[in-house]
């Protein structure tokens, strides 16, 4: 990006597309910093501007500031167009924005756009990740034209609010109607089974992608098979899907098996297991998940020196933990909160009705006292 940029201060006269492609490419390093800075130096800026600074900040997780930027758009004589719509209810999925989603979905509406299997896609998303199960079933039973996509997302949706049994129905329609499953569509279905404790039904359908389809499962698939027999209380075959994981497998994706294992066991209250676990992904990687794993099994088993010593060991290792953060959605705008943020005009406010929150429920010890202030 610095000889793109050398070469972009060479150009006499800066065309909307010279702008656009330095946006996108600042984007792509994961530095929307400088993406606005460049958005901000345009002269001018056409809808493919706009676009981009808008997908820029979605793909890159700044969901909030992204619905900001088409704020910001709209008192612009611009229309929007389907690209920025997408991002837009990418946004509204990943923040549960669902009063925003469905404005967008009228606003397409009464632009009459056409619905393409993208749009119904990214709406399906949406509506389904905002806990509305019904409408996004509406629009893919509607659908005149479907891609892998728009099933994988459908089939997502089903466990995401509590329905296994038709997560694996539409997986099984899916095959019958002649799609391809591709690697997203397997996690998805073995992650269902790992919501219902299905283990015989996720092992049939992993042993399927190399029997039926001849694909290779991936890090992320032994993953899902972890987790799910680890729930299941299936400790040995478990461990046994991690012997079986190719050799080729890098030191990451072994971390994230053993992750995987780690919260199963955390989960049953497996102490010692769950320290061999620790013991061989502080090995592989620093990883503040393995630190928050260990020391909430202990205090959740009431072992609080143990769950304190592991606090301490994290820090004297230097490994910090990424911040909690949450959001809320008041009169179609986002506010987000972080953990241990003191930056918010409204925090003294906020302790005063969490303190009368503890009271209410009865919260006694001092420790938990402190968890809910740190959060």
């Amino acid at each position: 990006m610095v000889e793109a940029r050398d070469l972009f201060e060479e150009i006499p006269e800066r065309t909307a597309v010279s702008w656009t492609v330095m946006i996108s490419g600042y984007s792509k390093m994961g530095d929307v910093e400088n993406a606005r800075l460049i958005f901000d130096e345009a002269a001018f800026k056409d809808r493919g501007i706009w676009g981009c600074m808008i997908s820029s900040h979605v793909q890159n997780n700044c969901f909030k500031e992204g619905l900001e930027m088409f704020r910001l758009m709209q008192l612009t004589d611009i229309d929007p167009d389907e690209g920025i719509f997408v991002s837009l209810l990418g946004a509204c999925a990943h923040l549960g924005s669902a009063d925003i989603g469905i404005w967008i979905h009228k606003h397409l509406k009464r632009m009459q756009l056409p619905m393409t299997v993208q749009t119904n896609t990214a709406l399906i998303d949406m509506y389904a990740k905002c806990g509305n199960l019904g409408l996004a079933k509406n629009l893919f039973d509607g659908m005149q034209e479907r891609d892998v996509i728009c099933w994988n997302v459908m089939i997502s949706g089903f466990p995401m609010n509590g329905d296994v049994e038709n997560a694996l129905a539409l997986f099984e329609k899916m095959e019958k109607d002649g799609f391809r499953p591709n690697d997203i569509t397997f996690i998805a279905v073995l992650t269902a089974c790992s919501y219902s404790g299905m283990a015989s039904k996720g092992l049939q359908i992993f042993d399927s992608m190399k029997s039926v389809y001849r694909m290779e499962p991936k890090s992320e698939h032994y993953g899902c098979m972890i987790n799910l027999l680890g729930r299941a209380g299936l400790f040995e075959e478990a461990k046994e899907i991690i012997r079986k994981m190719p050799t080729s497998c890098s030191h990451s994706d072994e971390a994230m098996a053993w992750r995987a294992l780690l919260s199963s066991w955390c989960s049953h209250g497996e102490t010692s297991l769950a320290e061999v676990a620790a013991k061989r992904l502080i090995q592989l990687e620093r990883h503040c998940e393995v630190y928050v794993l260990l020391s909430n099994m202990y205090a959740s088993c009431g072992k609080y020196d143990d769950a304190r010593r592991i606090r301490k060991d994290m820090k004297e290792r230097g490994v910090e933990k990424t911040p909690g953060c949450s959001s809320i959605e008041v009169n179609r705008f986002i506010h987000e909160f972080v953990a241990g943020e003191k930056t918010n005009p409204q925090m003294e406010e906020i302790h005063k009705v969490l303190e009368k929150m503890n009271d209410q429920l009865g919260v006694q010890t001092t420790d938990q006292i402190a968890n809910l202030k740190a959060y």
